[in-house]
C-alpha cells in the first residue's frame, strides 16, 4: 500500500533524529511505501520524502529523471540551488561528473586501499591498544574520528599536524544544530575549511606532490574554486560518514556478545560484517534530488523541479528487504543496503571505507574479548548524518 500524506512534523527538523524514536518513524513510512510532503520550514519551499528500499533505489537509479546539481541535502531546490552545483563532484551530473570521478577515483580506489593497508592497520592498532590500556574510551571522540581523518589527509596531502583542526571543522560543518558543535555555525566552518585548502593549494602550486590536490592542479581544466570545493568534498565525504560507521561498529558489536568470537573464529565473515556495519549504522541519513521532468513516484505525478528526499536508513531497515533489521548480524546474506547510495553517485570512497571498517573489525577480533556500553549512546541532532556525539564503551 502506498500512502501519500502531508507530514504532521517537518521531516527536516534535526530534533526528530536525536533519539532512537526515529527508527519507528522510518519503519512505519517504509512499510507503507509512503510518499510524504513536508511544507516550508527546514526547506524554504518544502519537499517530498520516500523511505522504502524500492522507492529510494528508484530515485537514485542511473536512469531516474532526477538531478543532484541543485544540491544534495534538505534546504536546496531548483529555486534555491547549491552554489557548488556543477562544480563539486557530489552535486554534478553528466560529462563533468564523469570527468571528476575519473580524476578522483584512483585516490579512493581498491588499489589505494591496498597501498594504504599497513598505514590503516597501524592507525587502528594504536587507537585500539590505547583504549584497551585505559579500559575503554569514548569512541565517538577518540577512535571514530582518528582513522578516517588520517586516511583522507594522506589522500589529500594534508600534513599530520593539521588533522585535528580539520576534524574539528568538519564536526562544526556537519554537526547540524547539535549543541556540542555550537562554537561556530556550519557556514563559518565551511568557510574556514575552504580557507585552509586555499593555503594548501597555494603550497602545492609551489611544491607539488603525488597527492590528489597536486593532481587536480596539474590537470589544468579546473579553476581555483573548483579545486577548493572538490577538496572540501573529499574531506567531508572521506571523514564524516566513515567516522560514524566506525563508532557504530563498536555500538553494534556491544549488542551482540557472540559477534567478536565469531569473527575471531571465522575470518571469512569479515566482508559480510563490514557490509552489515554499513547497513546497521547508515551514517548518510538523506540525499536530495530534483526532478528533471514530470515523473510518477509512489502513485503520484511530481512535476519538473520538485525536490525529493530519499531517507537511506529507512531503506536500510525496510523489513520487506531485511529480516529483523535492527539486529546486527555478522553473516547477513543477502545485504542489498543503500549505505553507499546507488547509481552514478554511488560513494566513490566506498573501497577506502570498507578497508577502514575491515581493519577495525579485524583488530577488535584479534585484541578485544568483549565490548560493552558504559553509557547510553548520545546521538547527533542532525538530519544529514546519523551519528554519535558520544559513545562511551568498556573494552576487555
Amino acid at each position: 500500500m502506498t500512502v501519500i500524506a502531508e507530514a504532521a512534523l517537518d521531516l527536516g527538523d534535526p530534533q526528530l533524529y536525536s533519539s532512537e524514536e526515529r527508527f519507528a518513524l522510518w519503519r512505519e513510512h517504509a512499510a507503507a511505501d509512503a510518499l510524504v510532503w513536508s511544507g516550508p520550514g527546514s526547506s524554504p519551499r518544502g519537499f517530498w520524502s520516500v523511505f522504502s528500499h524500492e522507492a529510494c533505489r528508484k530515485v537514485l537509479s542511473p536512469t531516474a529523471p532526477f538531478t543532484s546539481e541543485y544540491g544534495m541535502m534538505i534546504g536546496f531546490d531548483a529555486e534555491q540551488p547549491d552554489n557548488s552545483g556543477g562544480k563539486m563532484l557530489v552535486v554534478t551530473d553528466g560529462e563533468h561528473h564523469t570527468y571528476l570521478r575519473q580524476m578522483v577515483a584512483p585516490f579512493l580506489s581498491k588499489a589505494m586501499a591496498t597501498t594504504l593497508g599497513e598505514f590503516i592497520d597501524e592507525e587502528v592498532r594504536a587507537s585500539v591498544d590505547e583504549a584497551l590500556e585505559a579500559g575503554g574510551a569514548d569512541v565517538a571522540l577518540r577512535i571514530g574520528p582518528s582513522l578516517p581523518a588520517a586516511v583522507v589527509c594522506e589522500v589529500l596531502g594534508v600534513p599530520a599536524e593539521d588533522r585535528e583542526r580539520l576534524v574539528e571543522l568538519t564536526n562544526h560543518a556537519f554537526g547540524g544544530n547539535d549543541s556540542a558543535f555550537d562554537k561556530m555555525s556550519p557556514s563559518e566552518a565551511h568557510s574556514e575549511i575552504l580557507m585552509y585548502f586555499y593555503e594548501l593549494v597555494s603550497r602545492r602550486r609551489r611544491d607539488p606532490g603525488d597527492d590528489l590536490v597536486s593532481t587536480m592542479l596539474a590537470d589544468g581544466r579546473l579553476g581555483p574554486r573548483d579545486v577548493l570545493v572538490n577538496c572540501n568534498n573529499v574531506l567531508i565525504g572521506g571523514n564524516e560518514t566513515t567516522r560514524h560507521a566506525i563508532t557504530g561498529a563498536f555500538h553494534a558489536l556491544s549488542t551482540v556478545p557472540e559477534a567478536l568470537p565469531r569473527l575471531r573464529e571465522d575470518p571469512s565473515l569479515l566482508g559480510k560484517a563490514v557490509e552489515e556495519v554499513v547497513r546497521w549504522t547508515s551514517p548518510a541519513m538523506h540525499v536530495l534530488r530534483v526532478a528533471t521532468e514530470d515523473v510518477e513516484l509512489n502513485g503520484r505525478v511530481l512535476t519538473k523541479g520538485t525536490p525529493v528526499v530519499a531517507w537511506l536508513p529507512a531503506a536500510n531497515h525496510d523489513e520487506r528487504v531485511f529480516a529483523d533489521p535492527r539486529a546486527f548480524q555478522v553473516d547477513r546474506t543477502p545485504n542489498r543496503h543503500l549505505g553507499f547510495g546507488n547509481g552514478p553517485h554511488h560513494c566513490l570512497g566506498a573501497a577506502l571505507a570498507r578497508a577502514e571498517l575491515a581493519a577495525v573489525l579485524r583488530v577488535l577480533a584479534e585484541r578485544v574479548k568483549e565490548i560493552s556500553l558504559a553509557a547510553q549512546p548520545k546521538w547527533m541532532r542532525s538530519n544529514l548524518t546519523q551519528g554519535y556525539v558520544g559513545l562511551q564503551v568498556d573494552l576487555h
